[in-house]
């Protein structure tokens, strides 16, 4: 799955421009400029503390929160259940699930990350890694938004969820008990996702695994899991080797 990720917005911004400047020209005009929008900068955010990020919809970047609330939830209560349900979306069955059924159909966006985090299981003990693009300044993850309106207030609530696959080599190796990742398109793909006419059938082609060979990754301080500590800083990406891990692969 994907809970934890890096926004650091230099990358994500680069990410965005080149993903608008990859259009066509008579797509671009009528697409917003994705640089209006302010980005956060974030070197580790989880999911369980509904940020608000950057999501790129199919005519405008803007800030949603982290957390899906499907249009239909009849209360605040049930809203904040759900959102600790919503960060992922599963894409085997995202055409199926309630809160995710009609999103998938109209209401697709993208997420531009630097990178993002999982953890390896060896031996009792879990190791974090940073996962990043090899030749990229960041991914672009296939997302659904929704709007949902507190029927007490009237306050609109806009909201996200990151798709999920099965794990490519890489990832079944970093994520070895659930073995998915996070959706990851790239630019071509990216627009297919985003374009209102693209039907079911080819949508169900996006939602596969990320080729392994485009991406890296490389293990960082045990603190990245603990939040208590504050792990919003700089050094948390910095590289730490553990002797005990035989992965001279991802090194």
């Amino acid at each position: 799955m994907c809970f934890t990720v890096a926004i650091m917005k230099n990358g994500v911004l680069m990410t965005a421009e080149q993903y608008y400047n990859s259009l066509p020209a008579v797509i671009r005009k009528k697409k917003r400029n994705p640089l209006q929008t302010e980005i956060p900068n974030f070197y580790l955010v989880s999911g369980f503390t509904h940020p608000m990020l950057p999501v790129i919809t199919d005519d405008e970047m803007t800030l949603k929160v982290w957390g899906l609330i499907p249009e239909w939830t009849t209360d605040r209560h049930l809203a904040e259940e759900l959102q600790n349900m919503t960060l992922n979306a599963v894409g085997e069955t995202v055409f199926e699930k309630p809160s995710f059924r009609r999103n998938i159909l109209s209401r697709r966006c993208l997420l531009p990350v630097s990178g993002f985090y999982e953890w390896r299981e060896f031996r009792n003990a879990k190791y974090p890694y940073f996962v990043h693009p090899k030749d990229a300044p960041g991914f672009l993850l296939g997302s659904l938004y929704d709007r949902w309106t507190d029927p007490l207030t009237g306050e609109h609530h806009d909201t996200f969820s990151i798709i999920s696959t099965p794990a490519n080599p890489l990832m079944e190796l970093i994520h070895n008990v659930k073995k998915r990742m996070p959706l990851i398109l790239d630019y071509e793909a990216a627009d297919r996702w985003l374009n209102p006419a693209t039907s079911p059938d080819e949508l169900k082609t996006l939602i596969k695994p990320y080729d392994e060979n485009r991406m890296d990754a490389y293990t960082i301080s045990k603190a990245a899991g603990n939040p208590s500590f504050d792990r919003n800083i700089p050094e948390i990406l910095n590289p730490v080797k553990y002797s005990e891990l035989d992965t001279p692969t991802l090194f």
